[in-house]
């Protein structure tokens, strides 16, 4: 019962982060797009992929971090 209240904490994690990136990055830089032009859009795409780097890069660490403590927990 537990593990399925993880599994599913971790879904909604999931679907929460995937919601908000695509609205921030549809809703967002369609807006820009729409305001400014073309050009500025991508400008705009290029500032929100090096603003979300860090993050990623920090994600990525945390999700190998805690597959390693997975397999040392279990042999």
């Amino acid at each position: 019962m537990a593990s399925d209240l993880r599994r599913y904490a971790r879904q909604t994690n999931v679907r929460l982060v995937a919601g908000f990136l695509l609205i921030l990055f549809v809703i967002g830089d369609g807006l820009i797009w729409w305001l400014y032009g073309r050009e500025a859009a991508f400008l705009g795409l290029v500032c929100l992929l090096a603003g979300l780097a860090p993050l990623i890069l920090i994600a990525l660490f945390l999700w190998i971090l805690d597959l390693v403590v997975q397999r040392n927990r279990a042999g």
